[in-house]
Formats: C-alpha cells, structure tokens, sequence
C-alpha cells in the first residue's frame, strides 16, 4: 500500500492524481495503523512549518511516521513534509522537527551572490543537479527542472544526506535522501515529466 499521510494541511489532492497518473494506487489516510502497515509513506505539506508539525502531532501520527522510518518503510517527504525530516525549523520561532535527517530549516539570505536582493519565496521553475546516484533519480536528467514554492530550505549536517542541489544565491539540498528516508524541496505533482517520473520511480521501487 502507498500511503498519504492525509493530516489536513498539503495539495494531497495533487499528489493523489499524480501518483494515480503513473500508475499508482495511493491510498489517503491519517490513521496510524495504515501508516504501519503501510508499504510506502508519502508525506505532504504546504504552508507554515509549526502549524503543519502541530496538527500531525495532534492527529496523533507523529509516532507512526517516525516508527515507520525506522522499520525500514520508504518515506518521501514532500516540501513542507521534507522540511519536517530534520531537527528543527526556525520559521516563526524555533519548531521541532522529526529529527530523522541532521540539520535546520532556514530563511533564504535577503542578499544574493551579485549583492542584489532575492525576491522570498523562491517560486518558480529551477533545475536540480544530482549529487549521487540513486533509484529515485533514474531516467531523470541531470539538471532537469522541477517546480518550487518556499521562502525556508533545509541546511543539512552531513553532506552525503543531500541527493540533488539547487541554486537560488546559495546552493540549497533540493532533494535528501538517507537510507529509507528521502526528501524533496519542490513539488513533483507540479513538475510535469520530470516530476511524474520520480513519483513512478518511488511508487515503483520505494528509496532502495
């Protein structure tokens, strides 16, 4: 079964269609005990990271979500959730996250490279170039275009936790992926060709 965590907050709508698109046959829920049972998790959001860890945590599933990473289950975060694998969020205060992945999400400096401001949130079409290989990236290319939306991005601790990169002033991870646990920046729902297929590819195969 491919789970999305259905917790109230996300385009879960979609993801749902986008994963049907390739294939797939996503089941929506937030009970716990299809999260364990599950054989793939997908986890969603959009918005504010704090709000999006408070309602998971009132919905009673932050528990089921790290027990499921920790039993091997493939688990896709997707923006806001891929922000919510790391420590801790310092969007509007300080926000603990599911502490799976080392590191802190954070605001985009106000100044690029060439000392001219970014325009916050970074919103729009960027390319993503590939760190390592992996399953999640096969028969996508390096530098393919994915679609963004976000004004925080997460600042991993271990540079082999990063899949692929993108520029917006400052390199950022646009991808991460530890073991079972893997993570995207962008919206795959969104990102048409390129998007579609690294849904197919963890529909089809997980994060092995």
């Amino acid at each position: 079964m491919l789970l999305l965590i259905d917790y109230g907050i996300g385009n879960i709508r979609s993801l749902e269609k986008a994963f049907q698109a390739v294939g797939a046959e996503p089941v929506r829920s937030d009970d716990p005990a299809d999260i364990a049972r599950a054989d793939k998790v997908v986890l969603p959001g959009v918005g504010a990271f704090g709000a999006c860890a408070d309602e998971i945590r009132r919905r009673g599933l932050w528990e089921p979500v790290l027990a499921a990473a920790e039993a091997g289950t493939p688990l896709l975060g997707v923006c806001v959730g891929m922000q919510l694998l790391f420590d801790a969020s310092e969007e509007m205060g300080e926000h603990a996250g599911l502490g799976l992945l080392p590191g802190r999400v954070v605001r985009f400096n106000l100044a690029s490279e060439n000392g001219r401001p970014l325009k916050v949130p970074h919103m729009g079409w960027n390319t993503v170039h590939a760190q390592r290989p992996s399953p999640l990236l096969n028969g996508i290319a390096d530098g393919a275009h994915f679609y963004f939306v976000h004004s925080y991005h997460a600042a991993a601790e271990r540079d082999a936790d990063v899949l692929g990169v993108t520029e917006y002033g400052e390199p950022f991870p646009a991808i991460v992926q530890r073991g079972n646990v893997a993570g995207v920046q962008f919206h795959p729902e969104k990102s048409q060709d390129a998007g579609l297929r690294l849904l197919r590819n963890f529909a089809d195969r997980g994060t092995e």
